[in-house]
C-alpha cells in the first residue's frame, strides 16, 4: 500500500466527516487524487463504510460484558442456528467465531446488571445448541481504535 493511501487512511479514522478539499491539504494532494484513493480504497475493500463513533453510555447502555459460548455441536448446521440467533439479539453488540475452547466471544451491551441476567436466562440460554456459557464483566476501556493502520 502507497504511503499517500496509508495517511489518507489515517485521516479518515481519525475524522470520518473530512472534507476531500482538507483530506487532500492534510496529505499532500489535490481533491481528485485524494478522490480517486479513496474510490479506490472503497473498491479494494479496504474501507468498509463510515459511521459515528457513538457512546453506550449516553445511550443508556453502560454495562458491557463479554460472554464466550460452547456449543454442544461443533457442525455447520449448528454454527449457522446460533449465528442466526445472535444477528436477531440487539444485546449483541459484536461476536466473533473462535478457535480454542470455546466457540463464540460476544460483547453484549446492557442497562444495568439486572438486564444482562434477564438478557442471559431469558435469550442466549435458549438458543438450541447452547451447551454453556461464561462471562466476563470488564471493569474498563484500556485502548480502543477503529482499526490497526499500517
Amino acid at each position: 500500500m502507497h504511503d499517500k493511501d496509508i495517511a489518507i487512511l489515517r485521516q479518515l479514522a481519525a475524522n470520518g466527516r473530512i472534507s476531500l478539499n482538507d483530506l487532500g491539504d492534510a496529505v499532500g494532494l489535490s481533491p481528485t487524487p485524494t478522490a480517486r484513493r479513496v474510490k479506490q480504497l472503497e473498491a479494494a475493500g479496504v474501507i468498509t463504510g463510515y459511521y459515528a463513533s457513538l457512546d453506550e453510555t449516553a445511550l443508556g447502555f453502560p454495562v458491557s460484558v463479554f460472554v464466550s459460548v460452547r456449543l454442544d455441536k461443533q457442525i455447520d448446521e449448528a454454527l449457522a442456528l446460533f449465528e442466526e440467533a445472535v444477528a436477531r439479539l440487539p444485546e449483541v453488540v459484536d461476536c466473533w467465531l473462535m478457535t480454542g475452547n470455546r466457540d463464540y466471544l460476544m460483547r453484549v451491551a446492557t442497562r444495568d446488571l439486572a438486564d444482562f441476567e434477564r438478557f442471559l436466562t431469558h435469550r442466549l440460554t435458549k438458543i438450541r445448541g447452547v451447551a454453556s456459557i461464561e462471562s466476563s464483566i470488564p471493569l474498563r476501556r484500556v485502548k480502543a481504535t477503529p482499526a490497526r493502520i499500517p
